[in-house]
């Protein structure tokens, strides 16, 4: 039987909702052998993580996601196998932490002149690290206040691209996320990418400045793909000569499609990003 590798998660220090330790724990639970804490822009719980798993006998790779802009868009990329400690790396990510800090206080303004005061103190109250604020944790307030039924329909009236309280985020370029993570010995993976929104044009063009800058893997299994677009990446993965990752965008508890370790194989002809690791 394959091992069942899973190098995509997050935890309650970015917008996860378990601490690190307890996600090391679930992954444990669910039959994972060798698991990656990949948090948003963000390293701080990967020493909790790594002592949680070696004390469960689990396979640990650290990992970060950091948030990209490419072709006007935002894209996530996936650091596996880093060291957390680089200082390129760790520069990189603080000044992206900062940005985001900033563009937190916009939404609540937006969401204030919605008539929904104190935003920003309800988005913090479901945030463990301040600096990770994002519109995942207004969403949270929203939806505790009642001023939605869902997150998605927080998203759908208030903060998705174009409503009333989105404020555009301006991120790293691809070039410099991928050399960060090179720089800190990892890996650099594209993450879901059938959550693009792209023309094939620009999925060509995402592709090429990716192997050019020295990319590594194709995230082709994720819990927010289909089996055809599984099958459309690992083509596209072999064809870009990209080794293929596995990994489920782990959030919280409760959703099945995204539980830890229950997404499909890779096939058998691609090769593991985690091969000379495992």
């Amino acid at each position: 039987m394959p091992l069942n590798v899973d190098l995509h998660s997050h935890s309650s220090r970015s917008d996860g909702v378990l601490p690190p330790a307890q996600v090391a724990a679930r992954a444990h639970a669910q039959g994972v052998d060798w698991w990656a804490l990949s948090d948003h822009d963000e390293t701080s719980g990967l020493a909790e993580a790594a002592a949680a798993a070696r004390e469960l006998g689990l396979g640990f790779i650290p990992g970060v996601e950091i948030s990209v802009t490419f072709c006007e868009r935002t894209i996530h990329i996936l650091g596996l196998n880093i060291d957390p400690e680089q200082p390129d790396l760790r520069s990189g990510l603080a000044g992206i932490r900062g940005s985001r800090f900033e563009r937190a206080g916009e939404i609540a303004e937006r969401l204030r002149a919605c008539g929904i005061a104190d935003a920003y103190e309800g988005a913090l109250r479901h945030v463990e690290n301040p600096e990770l604020i994002g519109r995942v944790h207004f969403a949270r307030h929203l939806l505790e206040q009642g001023h939605c039924k869902s997150l998605q329909q927080a998203f759908d009236r208030y903060l998705g691209e174009g409503k009333r309280a989105f404020v555009p985020m301006r991120w790293p370029g691809l070039e410099r996320a991928v050399a960060w993570i090179r720089a800190a010995g990892g890996k650099a993976v594209i993450a879901h990418p059938g959550r693009y929104r792209y023309t094939p044009q620009q999925f060509d063009a995402l592709f090429d400045a990716f192997k050019a800058h020295g990319g590594a893997g194709l995230e082709v299994v994720s819990s927010g793909h289909t089996p055809a677009q599984c099958d459309r990446y690992a083509r596209l993965a072999q064809a870009y000569g990209f080794e293929a990752s596995r990994g489920s965008d782990f959030h919280a508890p409760g959703i099945p499609r995204a539980d830890l370790g229950r997404v499909p194989p890779l096939p058998e002809y691609l090769t593991p990003v985690w091969r000379d690791w495992i």
